[in-house]
Protein backbone atom coordinates (compact mmCIF):
# COMPACT_ATOMS: atom_id res chain seq x y z
CA UNK A 1 0.00 0.00 0.00
CA UNK A 2 1.33 3.40 -1.05
CA UNK A 3 2.44 6.08 1.88
CA UNK A 4 0.46 8.62 1.79
CA UNK A 5 1.36 12.52 1.77
CA UNK A 6 -0.24 15.91 1.89
CA UNK A 7 2.17 17.00 -0.82
CA UNK A 8 5.01 14.88 -2.82
CA UNK A 9 7.23 18.13 -4.87
CA UNK A 10 9.26 16.15 -7.28
CA UNK A 11 12.78 17.23 -7.90
CA UNK A 12 15.40 18.44 -4.98
CA UNK A 13 16.07 21.32 -6.75
CA UNK A 14 16.28 25.14 -5.40
CA UNK A 15 12.27 25.60 -6.42
CA UNK A 16 11.65 21.96 -4.93
CA UNK A 17 13.46 22.27 -1.26
CA UNK A 18 12.23 25.90 -1.08
CA UNK A 19 8.47 24.72 -1.90
CA UNK A 20 8.45 22.16 0.29
CA UNK A 21 9.92 24.18 3.10
CA UNK A 22 7.48 27.33 2.98
CA UNK A 23 4.12 24.41 2.45
CA UNK A 24 5.37 23.67 6.09
CA UNK A 25 6.56 27.24 7.42
CA UNK A 26 3.03 28.21 6.12
CA UNK A 27 1.09 25.13 7.76
CA UNK A 28 3.67 22.96 9.64
CA UNK A 29 0.96 19.98 9.80
CA UNK A 30 1.26 18.96 6.28
CA UNK A 31 3.20 15.62 5.63
CA UNK A 32 5.96 16.55 3.14
CA UNK A 33 8.21 14.69 0.55
CA UNK A 34 10.69 15.64 -1.42
CA UNK A 35 12.03 12.85 -4.44
CA UNK A 36 15.05 13.36 -6.14
CA UNK A 37 16.25 10.92 -8.99
CA UNK A 38 19.76 11.03 -7.90
CA UNK A 39 21.56 11.80 -4.52
CA UNK A 40 22.48 14.98 -4.96
CA UNK A 41 20.46 17.61 -3.47
CA UNK A 42 20.42 21.65 -4.35
CA UNK A 43 23.30 20.40 -7.14
CA UNK A 44 22.25 23.56 -9.04
CA UNK A 45 23.00 26.18 -5.85
CA UNK A 46 26.31 24.08 -5.38
CA UNK A 47 27.57 25.34 -8.62
CA UNK A 48 26.63 28.11 -8.76
CA UNK A 49 28.49 31.46 -8.90
CA UNK A 50 31.56 29.29 -9.07
CA UNK A 51 31.10 27.65 -5.55
CA UNK A 52 29.56 31.08 -3.78
CA UNK A 53 25.97 30.76 -5.26
CA UNK A 54 24.50 33.68 -6.97
CA UNK A 55 21.23 33.83 -4.91
CA UNK A 56 19.49 36.54 -6.59
CA UNK A 57 19.71 39.64 -7.92
CA UNK A 58 19.90 43.36 -6.57
CA UNK A 59 16.34 44.23 -7.83
CA UNK A 60 14.33 46.48 -6.06
CA UNK A 61 11.12 46.07 -7.63
CA UNK A 62 8.92 43.26 -9.69
CA UNK A 63 9.42 45.05 -12.88
CA UNK A 64 12.84 45.59 -13.11
CA UNK A 65 13.40 41.71 -12.35
CA UNK A 66 10.99 41.16 -14.95
CA UNK A 67 13.41 42.49 -17.72
CA UNK A 68 15.77 39.68 -17.38
CA UNK A 69 13.77 37.32 -18.44
CA UNK A 70 13.82 36.28 -22.46
CA UNK A 71 10.90 34.24 -21.43
CA UNK A 72 8.42 33.75 -19.05
CA UNK A 73 8.37 37.80 -17.84
CA UNK A 74 4.96 38.73 -18.09
CA UNK A 75 4.16 35.81 -16.14
CA UNK A 76 6.35 36.54 -13.41
CA UNK A 77 4.95 39.67 -12.72
CA UNK A 78 2.09 37.89 -11.03
CA UNK A 79 4.53 35.98 -9.49
CA UNK A 80 6.94 38.64 -8.24
CA UNK A 81 4.09 40.42 -6.64
CA UNK A 82 4.07 38.23 -4.38
CA UNK A 83 7.44 37.15 -3.50
CA UNK A 84 10.48 39.21 -4.88
CA UNK A 85 14.06 39.50 -4.74
CA UNK A 86 13.43 42.15 -1.34
CA UNK A 87 11.57 39.18 0.13
CA UNK A 88 14.34 36.58 -0.41
CA UNK A 89 16.87 38.77 0.73
CA UNK A 90 14.77 38.51 4.11
CA UNK A 91 13.98 35.03 4.13
CA UNK A 92 17.51 33.84 3.96
CA UNK A 93 18.55 36.81 6.38
CA UNK A 94 15.98 35.61 8.96
CA UNK A 95 17.57 32.32 8.79
CA UNK A 96 21.08 33.52 9.50
CA UNK A 97 22.66 33.96 6.15
CA UNK A 98 23.00 37.89 5.26
CA UNK A 99 23.42 38.62 1.65
CA UNK A 100 25.51 40.51 0.30
CA UNK A 101 25.29 42.56 -3.01
CA UNK A 102 28.47 43.05 -5.58
CA UNK A 103 29.16 45.89 -8.34
CA UNK A 104 27.49 44.53 -10.81
CA UNK A 105 24.07 43.66 -8.71
CA UNK A 106 24.65 39.98 -8.12
CA UNK A 107 23.63 38.87 -4.75
CA UNK A 108 25.74 36.01 -2.28
CA UNK A 109 26.06 34.89 0.98
CA UNK A 110 28.35 36.91 3.19
CA UNK A 111 30.63 33.41 3.50
CA UNK A 112 30.81 33.38 -0.36
CA UNK A 113 30.13 29.88 -0.06
CA UNK A 114 27.02 28.29 -1.33
CA UNK A 115 27.34 25.02 0.97
CA UNK A 116 25.62 27.94 3.70
CA UNK A 117 22.78 28.20 1.27
CA UNK A 118 22.76 24.69 0.93
CA UNK A 119 22.68 23.92 4.92
CA UNK A 120 20.11 26.22 5.46
CA UNK A 121 17.88 24.86 3.18
CA UNK A 122 18.24 21.46 4.45
CA UNK A 123 17.95 22.33 7.96
CA UNK A 124 14.69 23.88 7.37
CA UNK A 125 13.73 20.56 5.71
CA UNK A 126 14.57 18.67 8.84
CA UNK A 127 13.01 21.12 11.42
CA UNK A 128 10.03 20.38 9.60
CA UNK A 129 10.18 17.03 9.10
CA UNK A 130 10.26 16.87 4.99
CA UNK A 131 11.21 13.27 4.24
CA UNK A 132 13.89 13.55 1.76
CA UNK A 133 13.96 10.63 -0.84
CA UNK A 134 16.60 10.19 -3.00
CA UNK A 135 17.56 7.67 -6.06
CA UNK A 136 13.35 7.89 -7.18
CA UNK A 137 13.10 8.33 -10.77
CA UNK A 138 9.60 9.17 -11.60
CA UNK A 139 8.27 6.97 -14.36
CA UNK A 140 4.71 7.84 -13.79
CA UNK A 141 2.31 10.73 -12.89
CA UNK A 142 -1.47 9.37 -12.24
CA UNK A 143 -4.07 11.56 -11.08
CA UNK A 144 -6.74 9.32 -9.45
CA UNK A 145 -9.76 9.94 -8.40
CA UNK A 146 -9.20 12.47 -4.96
CA UNK A 147 -5.25 11.63 -5.15
CA UNK A 148 -2.16 11.26 -7.23
CA UNK A 149 0.50 8.04 -7.74
CA UNK A 150 3.59 9.06 -7.69
CA UNK A 151 5.74 6.06 -9.42
CA UNK A 152 8.98 4.90 -9.77
CA UNK A 153 10.13 1.18 -11.11
CA UNK A 154 9.87 0.21 -7.86
CA UNK A 155 7.90 2.77 -5.17
CA UNK A 156 4.38 3.87 -5.22
CA UNK A 157 4.07 7.17 -3.12
CA UNK A 158 0.22 8.74 -3.03
CA UNK A 159 -0.22 12.61 -2.70
CA UNK A 160 -3.21 14.92 -2.30
CA UNK A 161 -1.05 17.44 -4.21
CA UNK A 162 2.38 17.82 -6.09
CA UNK A 163 4.55 20.23 -6.70
CA UNK A 164 7.00 19.52 -9.88
CA UNK A 165 10.20 21.06 -9.46
CA UNK A 166 11.92 18.95 -12.38
CA UNK A 167 14.06 21.98 -13.85
CA UNK A 168 15.14 21.99 -17.78
CA UNK A 169 15.56 19.04 -19.61
CA UNK A 170 17.86 18.46 -22.82
CA UNK A 171 14.95 16.84 -24.39
CA UNK A 172 11.27 16.56 -24.59
CA UNK A 173 11.28 13.05 -23.67
CA UNK A 174 12.07 14.49 -20.34
CA UNK A 175 8.87 15.99 -20.01
CA UNK A 176 7.06 12.66 -20.81
CA UNK A 177 4.83 11.89 -17.57
CA UNK A 178 4.03 15.74 -17.63
CA UNK A 179 2.78 15.32 -21.00
CA UNK A 180 0.97 12.98 -20.75
CA UNK A 181 -1.27 14.22 -17.93
CA UNK A 182 -2.59 16.48 -21.09
CA UNK A 183 0.09 19.43 -20.90
CA UNK A 184 1.71 20.83 -24.02
CA UNK A 185 5.52 21.28 -23.72
CA UNK A 186 7.52 23.81 -25.52
CA UNK A 187 9.99 22.23 -26.94
CA UNK A 188 13.61 23.09 -25.11
CA UNK A 189 16.64 24.22 -26.24
CA UNK A 190 20.07 25.54 -24.82
CA UNK A 191 20.35 28.79 -22.90
CA UNK A 192 23.09 30.75 -21.26
CA UNK A 193 25.97 28.86 -23.55
CA UNK A 194 29.32 30.22 -24.88
CA UNK A 195 30.51 30.62 -28.37
CA UNK A 196 32.75 28.25 -30.38
CA UNK A 197 35.30 30.07 -32.92
CA UNK A 198 37.47 27.12 -34.21
CA UNK A 199 38.98 29.03 -36.94
CA UNK A 200 39.68 32.80 -34.65
CA UNK A 201 43.51 32.46 -34.14
CA UNK A 202 42.24 33.41 -30.35
CA UNK A 203 44.02 30.44 -28.60
CA UNK A 204 46.78 32.73 -27.47
CA UNK A 205 44.72 34.90 -26.40
CA UNK A 206 42.89 32.67 -23.74
CA UNK A 207 42.11 34.62 -20.60
CA UNK A 208 41.94 38.23 -22.24
CA UNK A 209 39.04 39.97 -20.97
CA UNK A 210 37.28 43.23 -21.35
CA UNK A 211 35.38 45.01 -19.36
CA UNK A 212 32.36 46.39 -21.99
CA UNK A 213 32.22 45.17 -25.32
CA UNK A 214 29.16 44.86 -27.88
CA UNK A 215 28.50 41.80 -29.76
CA UNK A 216 26.12 40.63 -32.33
CA UNK A 217 24.81 37.86 -34.49
CA UNK A 218 24.80 39.38 -38.58
CA UNK A 219 21.28 39.17 -39.57
CA UNK A 220 19.74 38.19 -36.52
CA UNK A 221 18.86 41.56 -34.61
CA UNK A 222 20.24 40.53 -31.63
CA UNK A 223 22.82 42.24 -29.38
CA UNK A 224 24.25 42.52 -25.90
CA UNK A 225 26.92 44.26 -24.11
CA UNK A 226 28.87 43.53 -20.96
CA UNK A 227 32.04 41.58 -20.02
CA UNK A 228 33.89 39.73 -22.31
CA UNK A 229 35.86 36.88 -21.99
CA UNK A 230 37.93 35.14 -24.60
CA UNK A 231 38.78 31.36 -24.02
CA UNK A 232 40.60 28.75 -25.61
CA UNK A 233 37.91 27.56 -27.63
CA UNK A 234 36.08 31.09 -28.44
CA UNK A 235 33.81 33.74 -26.45
CA UNK A 236 32.58 33.19 -23.01
CA UNK A 237 31.11 36.13 -20.51
CA UNK A 238 28.37 38.19 -19.27
CA UNK A 239 27.94 39.81 -23.10
CA UNK A 240 27.96 36.25 -24.81
CA UNK A 241 25.47 34.40 -21.70
CA UNK A 242 23.31 37.47 -22.28
CA UNK A 243 23.10 37.39 -26.32
CA UNK A 244 22.69 33.25 -25.90
CA UNK A 245 19.51 33.85 -23.57
CA UNK A 246 17.79 36.06 -25.52
CA UNK A 247 19.06 34.65 -29.32
CA UNK A 248 18.54 31.26 -27.72
CA UNK A 249 15.72 30.21 -30.14
CA UNK A 250 17.03 31.94 -33.30
CA UNK A 251 20.52 30.50 -32.65
CA UNK A 252 19.05 27.23 -32.19
CA UNK A 253 17.50 27.31 -36.26
CA UNK A 254 20.62 28.37 -37.86
CA UNK A 255 22.60 25.79 -35.69
CA UNK A 256 24.64 28.03 -33.74
CA UNK A 257 26.58 28.55 -37.11
CA UNK A 258 26.73 31.90 -37.83
CA UNK A 259 29.20 35.23 -38.37
CA UNK A 260 29.09 37.37 -35.27
CA UNK A 261 30.83 40.78 -34.51
CA UNK A 262 32.64 42.27 -31.76
CA UNK A 263 32.69 46.16 -30.50
CA UNK A 264 35.66 46.22 -28.43
CA UNK A 265 34.99 49.28 -27.46
CA UNK A 266 31.43 49.02 -26.11
CA UNK A 267 28.90 51.51 -27.34
CA UNK A 268 31.55 53.64 -28.89
CA UNK A 269 30.35 54.93 -32.39
CA UNK A 270 32.22 54.67 -35.96
CA UNK A 271 32.01 58.55 -36.33
CA UNK A 272 33.62 59.12 -33.12
CA UNK A 273 36.49 56.38 -33.06
CA UNK A 274 37.34 57.93 -36.85
CA UNK A 275 37.89 61.27 -34.94
CA UNK A 276 39.63 60.03 -31.84
CA UNK A 277 42.28 57.88 -34.14
CA UNK A 278 43.01 61.06 -36.04
CA UNK A 279 43.70 62.72 -33.22
CA UNK A 280 45.86 60.29 -31.35
CA UNK A 281 48.38 59.92 -34.81
CA UNK A 282 48.30 63.84 -34.99
CA UNK A 283 49.47 63.87 -31.15
CA UNK A 284 51.59 60.40 -31.39
CA UNK A 285 52.81 60.39 -34.98
CA UNK A 286 55.82 58.59 -34.15
CA UNK A 287 54.69 55.99 -31.89
CA UNK A 288 54.84 52.03 -32.82
CA UNK A 289 51.01 51.29 -33.55
CA UNK A 290 52.25 48.05 -32.54
CA UNK A 291 52.66 48.42 -28.92
CA UNK A 292 51.08 51.34 -27.61
CA UNK A 293 47.27 50.30 -26.64
CA UNK A 294 44.61 52.35 -26.96
CA UNK A 295 41.51 52.23 -24.84
CA UNK A 296 42.96 50.65 -22.11
CA UNK A 297 42.52 47.45 -24.10
CA UNK A 298 45.16 44.67 -22.73
CA UNK A 299 48.24 44.66 -24.86
CA UNK A 300 47.88 40.99 -26.62
CA UNK A 301 44.33 42.03 -27.40
CA UNK A 302 45.60 45.23 -29.09
CA UNK A 303 48.39 43.45 -30.94
CA UNK A 304 46.02 40.95 -32.64
CA UNK A 305 43.22 43.54 -33.47
CA UNK A 306 46.26 45.38 -35.39
CA UNK A 307 47.44 42.32 -36.74
CA UNK A 308 43.94 41.98 -38.20
CA UNK A 309 44.11 45.60 -39.69
CA UNK A 310 46.73 44.64 -41.96
CA UNK A 311 49.65 46.73 -40.02
CA UNK A 312 52.47 45.10 -39.70
CA UNK A 313 54.98 45.49 -36.08
CA UNK A 314 57.42 48.26 -37.13
CA UNK A 315 55.16 50.76 -38.14
CA UNK A 316 54.60 53.90 -36.62
CA UNK A 317 51.12 56.04 -36.62
CA UNK A 318 52.49 58.69 -39.33
CA UNK A 319 53.21 55.61 -41.54
CA UNK A 320 49.97 54.61 -41.79
CA UNK A 321 47.56 55.70 -44.58
CA UNK A 322 43.75 56.73 -44.59
CA UNK A 323 42.81 52.99 -45.93
CA UNK A 324 44.84 51.70 -42.85
CA UNK A 325 43.31 53.52 -40.24
CA UNK A 326 39.45 52.75 -42.12
CA UNK A 327 40.24 48.88 -41.17
CA UNK A 328 42.12 49.70 -37.58
CA UNK A 329 38.44 51.27 -36.86
CA UNK A 330 36.87 48.69 -38.69
CA UNK A 331 38.35 45.76 -36.11
CA UNK A 332 37.85 47.89 -33.04
CA UNK A 333 33.93 48.23 -33.58
CA UNK A 334 33.16 45.61 -36.24
CA UNK A 335 35.76 42.95 -35.48
CA UNK A 336 34.18 39.49 -37.05
CA UNK A 337 34.10 36.07 -36.37
CA UNK A 338 32.68 32.54 -37.46
CA UNK A 339 30.67 30.83 -34.49
CA UNK A 340 30.98 27.50 -35.10
CA UNK A 341 28.83 25.46 -31.76
CA UNK A 342 28.44 26.28 -28.73
CA UNK A 343 29.64 24.91 -25.41
CA UNK A 344 27.91 24.86 -22.05
CA UNK A 345 28.68 27.74 -19.24
CA UNK A 346 30.31 25.66 -16.97
CA UNK A 347 27.98 23.31 -14.73
CA UNK A 348 25.04 25.92 -14.91
CA UNK A 349 22.86 24.13 -17.31
CA UNK A 350 20.14 26.40 -18.24
CA UNK A 351 17.04 25.71 -21.13
CA UNK A 352 14.23 27.61 -22.38
CA UNK A 353 11.01 25.68 -23.01
CA UNK A 354 9.21 23.63 -21.22
CA UNK A 355 5.77 23.43 -19.76
CA UNK A 356 3.41 26.35 -21.55
CA UNK A 357 2.90 28.81 -19.53
CA UNK A 358 -0.67 29.87 -20.49
CA UNK A 359 -1.31 26.08 -18.83
CA UNK A 360 -0.47 27.60 -15.58
CA UNK A 361 -2.12 30.05 -13.19
CA UNK A 362 1.11 32.92 -12.03
CA UNK A 363 -1.24 33.28 -8.76
CA UNK A 364 -1.00 30.33 -7.12
CA UNK A 365 1.41 28.09 -9.53
CA UNK A 366 -1.45 26.02 -10.17
CA UNK A 367 -1.92 23.95 -13.49
CA UNK A 368 -5.06 24.84 -15.17
CA UNK A 369 -5.69 21.12 -16.66
CA UNK A 370 -4.99 19.05 -13.47
CA UNK A 371 -6.31 20.43 -10.33
CA UNK A 372 -3.76 19.66 -7.34
CA UNK A 373 -1.13 19.63 -9.76
CA UNK A 374 1.79 22.89 -8.94
CA UNK A 375 5.12 23.77 -10.94
CA UNK A 376 7.78 25.70 -10.21
CA UNK A 377 11.39 26.74 -11.66
CA UNK A 378 12.78 26.13 -14.76
CA UNK A 379 10.32 23.12 -15.77
CA UNK A 380 8.27 25.96 -16.79
CA UNK A 381 9.15 28.12 -20.19
CA UNK A 382 10.60 30.46 -18.01
CA UNK A 383 14.37 31.27 -18.27
CA UNK A 384 16.85 34.39 -17.12
CA UNK A 385 20.00 35.50 -18.01
CA UNK A 386 23.09 34.98 -15.69
CA UNK A 387 23.06 37.02 -12.81
CA UNK A 388 20.43 35.15 -9.60
CA UNK A 389 17.42 35.74 -12.23
CA UNK A 390 17.00 32.02 -12.45
CA UNK A 391 17.22 30.98 -8.58
CA UNK A 392 15.07 34.10 -8.27
CA UNK A 393 12.61 32.13 -10.22
CA UNK A 394 13.02 29.32 -8.43
CA UNK A 395 12.25 31.09 -4.94
CA UNK A 396 9.63 32.93 -5.99
CA UNK A 397 7.79 30.14 -8.08
CA UNK A 398 8.35 27.52 -5.06
CA UNK A 399 7.26 29.97 -2.46
CA UNK A 400 3.64 30.65 -4.60
CA UNK A 401 3.19 27.29 -5.14
CA UNK A 402 3.90 26.79 -1.22
CA UNK A 403 1.30 29.81 -0.04
CA UNK A 404 -1.67 27.75 -2.45
CA UNK A 405 -0.81 24.16 -1.04
CA UNK A 406 -0.72 25.51 2.60
CA UNK A 407 -4.09 26.33 1.69
CA UNK A 408 -3.16 30.29 2.25
CA UNK A 409 -3.13 31.32 -1.14
CA UNK A 410 -5.04 34.19 -2.94
CA UNK A 411 -6.63 33.82 -6.07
Amino acid sequence: MAVRYDLVVIGGGAAGIFGAVNACVQNPGLKVAVVEKTSKWLGKVKVSGGGRCNVTHDCQYASQLVKHYPRGGNFLKKVFDQFDARDTVKWFEERGVPLKVEADGRMFPVTNSSQTVIDCLLKEAEEYNVELIPHFAVKELEKAPNSFLVKSETIVLEADKVLVTIGGQPKEDGFSWVKALGHTIVAPVPSLFTFNVPEGGLKELSGVSVPSAEVKVAGRGLAATGPLLITHWGFSGPAVLRLSAWGARDLAEIDYKSVFLVNWLGDKKEQALRGEIESHAAQSPKKVVFGNPMYGLPGRLWEKIVERAGVTPERRWLDLSKKDKNRLCEMLIRCTFDMDGKTTFKEEFVTCGGVSLNEVNPATMESRIVPGLYFAGEVLDIDGITGGFNFQNAWSGGWVAAKAISGKSVQ
